[in-house]
C-alpha cells in the first residue's frame, strides 16, 4: 500500500495510491501523519471511500507535513565513510532537521544566498507508525509503517563550520520527502534492504550504491533512537546517503540554479526536483 499528502483546494488531505487504477482515495484525514496517529491506520487506509482524485497530477505535499521528530543519521553507507576519509562509526551519528526544512516531491529546492555549497544526499527514510520507546529489534522493525525518500539537501560550508552538523541541514525549503510512504509489505524485505539508490544531477547519475551498504540497518537505528526519545507515528528516521556526494568530488561539484535532481529508492519512489536561488 501507498500512502500520501496532497494539496487540495481546500488543504492537504491523506491519501491511499491506487496506481493501477490511476487515482487517489481519501482516507478523512488531513495529512498522513495524522492517519497514522490511528492504532487500524492500515485497515482505515485500505478501506478509504472518501473523494477521488486523478493520480495524474497530484500535488505532492511533504509526505509528513509536521513531523514532531525528523532524525538524520550521517555517516551511514560504508561508501560514503570511505570518500569523505573517515572511519566506521561504532554508534550512529544523529542529527535533525525541522518541519519549516521540508518540500514535496517535485516543489523546488530553495538555494540561499549564503550558502555556495548546496549538496544533494539521497536516503532511504522510515516512517514510525506506532510509539516505541527502547524497542528491540522485533519492537523496532514492527513499529516502522514504511519507508520514503528524503533527499538530505546540505548546506556543507555552514555544516563544516563547527562539528555539529545541524547548521547546515535545516534551512529552509531545502529538503523533498514523499511522494509516498511504501508499506513494508509492498518491498523486497521488509528491512529495506537490498534497494538500489541513486542520484542523478541533470541528467548524469552522481550516486549508485544499494542499501546493503548501510553501517547501522533499520531496525538497529530505530531500537537506538527510541532508547533516547520516545518515537511516535509520523516521525522519520533518514538512514544516511552513500557514496558520490558533491563536496567528496575533487573539484567539489554542487547544486546550482536551474538544476534538475532526481533521487530514487528503488521499489519507493522518486523525487524531481529543481534548483531555484531564493529571491529577495
Amino acid at each position: 500500500m501507498r500512502l500520501a499528502t496532497i494539496r487540495t483546494a481546500t488543504g492537504l488531505r491523506a491519501v491511499r495510491i491506487d496506481e493501477e487504477a490511476g487515482r487517489a482515495v481519501e482516507t478523512g484525514d488531513a495529512d498522513v501523519r495524522a492517519l497514522l496517529e490511528h492504532e487500524d491506520w492500515s485497515e482505515r487506509a485500505a478501506t478509504a471511500a472518501g473523494p477521488v482524485h486523478d493520480l495524474a497530477g497530484l500535488d505532492y505535499a511533504p509526505l509528513v507535513p509536521t513531523p514532531e521528530k525528523i532524525i538524520c543519521v550521517g555517516l551511514n553507507y560504508r561508501d560514503h565513510v570511505a570518500e569523505m576519509g573517515n572511519e566506521l562509526p561504532t554508534h550512529p551519528t544523529l542529527f535533525a532537521k525541522y518541519a519549516p526544512s521540508l518540500i514535496g516531491a517535485y516543489d523546488d529546492i530553495v538555494l540561499p544566498p549564503e550558502s555556495q555549497a548546496v549538496d544533494w544526499e539521497v536516503e532511504l527514510t522510515i516512517v514510525i507508525g506506532r510509539s516505541v520507546r527502547r524497542a528491540d529489534a522485533t519492537t523496532a522493525l514492527a513499529a516502522i509503517a514504511g519507508y520514503t525518500v528524503l533527499n538530505d539537501v546540505s548546506m556543507r560550508d555552514y555544516q563544516n563550520r563547527t562539528k555539529q552538523f545541524l547548521q547546515g541541514k535545516t534551512w529552509e525549503s531545502s529538503t523533498p520527502l514523499g511522494p509516498w510512504l511504501v508499506t513494508k509489505d509492498e518491498l523486497p524485505a521488509p528491512d529495506g534492504t537490498g534497494l538500489a539508490v541513486s542520484t542523478v544531477l541533470d541528467g548524469e547519475t552522481v550516486q549508485n550504491s544499494t542499501t546493503d551498504q548501510l553501517v547501522f540497518g533499520v531496525a538497529e537505528l530505530v531500537g537506538y533512537v527510541s532508547t533516547i526519545v520516545t518515537l511516535n507515528p509520523g516521525d522519520v528516521i533518514a538512514t544516511g546517503t552513500p557514496g558520490g556526494v558533491g563536496h567528496a568530488r575533487k573539484p567539489p561539484r554542487y547544486l546550482t540554479d536551474g538544476a534538475t535532481v532526481v533521487t530514487t529508492i528503488a521499489g519507493v519512489g522518486e523525487l524531481r526536483n529543481t534548483c531555484r536561488a531564493e529571491k529577495s
